[in-house]
């Protein structure tokens, strides 16, 4: 299991190689036990749950990102057959098995100086296969050798292809809120 962890958290510093101005040697703010947690908050149910699997990095040079998180590590839920229809019949978890957040930070901060920063992180969301360009409001701490993220967004079940049969229509929210905190050490590539 360690193995595919190791393995996803190199896909994102790969995508995170291929950004322009991305060079070998530079440093890198990294994490492999993020949290990211969602909420279906719709008039006859209320469904949670979360994963504590989301891997990402940072180029503090480049202001350029890259996270992943396994759509199967989510725990929570109501029961474990809404886990399984999760997986199964909405996010189709072994063709579409992770949502992915690639891109940039718009504002010209550098996040080597400690701080507090509200930034922006402009680039594509891919649920379910699908890929948006969205604009993520976040917000960034550096201390220490360390840089704690966290956000806050909805994501639209319709933008990523997401069908959700009328027999459930009131168990499910249309859109969907998302949490992310992760906790990224600086480290030299």
């Amino acid at each position: 299991m360690m193995g595919i962890h190791f393995f996803r958290l190199q896909i994102a510093i790969l995508f995170l190689a291929f950004l322009p101005g991305f060079l070998p040697g530079q440093q890198v703010y990294l994490t492999n036990n993020g949290t990211i947690r969602f909420k279906s908050d719709a008039p006859l149910e209320l469904i949670q749950a979360a994963s504590q699997e989301l891997r990402g990095a940072i180029s503090p040079n480049e202001r350029t990102f890259a996270f992943t998180v396994p759509m199967s590590s989510f725990q929570g839920f109501n029961s474990p057959l809404q886990r399984e229809h999760f997986n199964e019949n909405y996010m189709e978890s072994a063709k579409y098995p992770d949502a992915t957040f690639i891109g940039r930070i718009i504002e010209d901060i550098d996040l080597r100086q400690p701080g507090t920063y509200t930034i922006r992180a402009k680039g594509m969301l891919t649920v379910h296969g699908i890929t948006q360009e969205r604009i993520i409001k976040s917000l960034v701490r550096v201390e220490n050798g360390k840089c704690t993220v966290t956000s806050s967004f909805t994501v639209l079940l319709a933008d990523h292809a997401i069908t959700i049969p009328k027999v459930v229509h009131q168990k499910i929210a249309e859109e969907i809120e998302v949490e992310v905190e992760g906790v990224l050490n600086l480290q030299s590539k």
